[in-house]
C-alpha cells in the first residue's frame, strides 16, 4: 500500500487517503504473535463485511527470502476490534501505546492536509526537501507565511472569525492578501534548500515583503 506519511516503529501510517493505518507485521511483532496467527484472527473477526472492507486491506511484502507475503493494513477502528481479543496487563500496554501513535499520526495527517489546502506547491516540496517530514516541518512554514500576510495563524484566524477547525481560511481573505500568500509560497519554495535555517528564511521573507510594498507604496 502506497505511504503519504511513512511507516514509524509500530508500523502506523498515512494512506494516499489521509487515513491512518497499522502494518499487521508490527501489530503481531509487538504483541509478540506470530504474523500469521495475527492475520487469521482478523479474517475469522465477527465483523460486518462492510466494516471488514472499510477497515482491513490485504497488501503485500517482501521476506528476508525476497518472496512476496500476504499482511494486512488497518486503521484505527479495525485495530481496536482486533487488540479488544488480545487480553493480559502487557497487551493493555502494548494497546494504550497503539492509541497514542494513532492520534500523533492523525494530528500529523491533519496538519499536512491543513498545509497542502493553502499551500499545495510548499507542501510537495518539503517532502522533497526532509526526507522524513515532520509535523512542525509543514505547520511552521504555513503558520509563518499567515503571520508574514494576516498576522496570524490560520488557527488564530478561524477563532477570530468563528470558522470550523477544519475550513479552508483561503474564501476569507482579500485578493491582495491571497495574490500575496502564494508569491510567498513560491519564494519560500526556493528557501527551502537555500536557507535550511527557519528564522532567516523568514527574515528574508519579511524583506521581499517589505520591498514589495514599497514598490507598491512607490508606484
Amino acid at each position: 500500500m502506497k505511504e503519504l506519511i511513512p511507516m514509524d516503529t509500530y508500523g502506523v501510517f498515512a494512506d494516499t487517503h489521509d487515513t491512518a493505518r497499522a502494518n499487521s507485521l508490527q501489530v503481531a511483532e509487538y504483541f509478540e504473535k506470530r504474523h500469521d496467527i495475527v492475520l487469521r484472527d482478523v479474517k475469522s473477526l465477527d465483523c460486518s463485511e462492510k466494516f471488514r472492507l472499510l477497515n482491513f486491506v490485504e497488501t503485500k511484502y517482501i521476506d528476508s527470502h525476497g518472496r512476496k507475503q500476504p499482511c494486512i493494513c488497518m486503521t484505527r477502528d479495525g485495530f481496536m476490534f482486533l487488540a479488544m481479543g488480545y487480553r493480559g496487563k502487557k497487551a493493555a500496554a502494548i494497546k494504550e501505546a497503539y492509541i497514542n501513535r494513532f492520534n500523533d499520526m492523525e494530528r500529523f495527517i491533519h496538519t499536512l492536509v491543513e498545509t497542502r489546502q493553502e499551500f499545495p506547491l510548499l507542501t510537495a516540496n518539503i517532502k522533497l526537501v526532509h526526507e522524513h517530514p515532520m509535523p512542525y516541518h509543514f505547520s511552521n512554514e504555513a503558520d509563518m507565511l499567515n503571520r508574514l500576510v494576516i498576522g496570524q495563524t490560520a488557527k488564530q484566524f478561524r477563532q477570530t472569525h468563528g470558522l470550523d477547525k477544519h475550513e479552508s481560511i483561503r474564501p476569507y481573505l482579500t485578493e491582495q492578501q491571497i495574490s500575496t500568500l502564494d508569491t510567498l509560497q513560491k519564494v519560500d519554495i526556493g528557501l527551502l534548500l537555500a536557507m535550511p535555517d527557519f528564522e532567516q528564511r523568514k527574515r528574508q521573507l519579511q524583506w521581499y515583503l517589505d520591498q514589495t510594498a514599497r514598490k507598491y507604496i512607490g508606484a
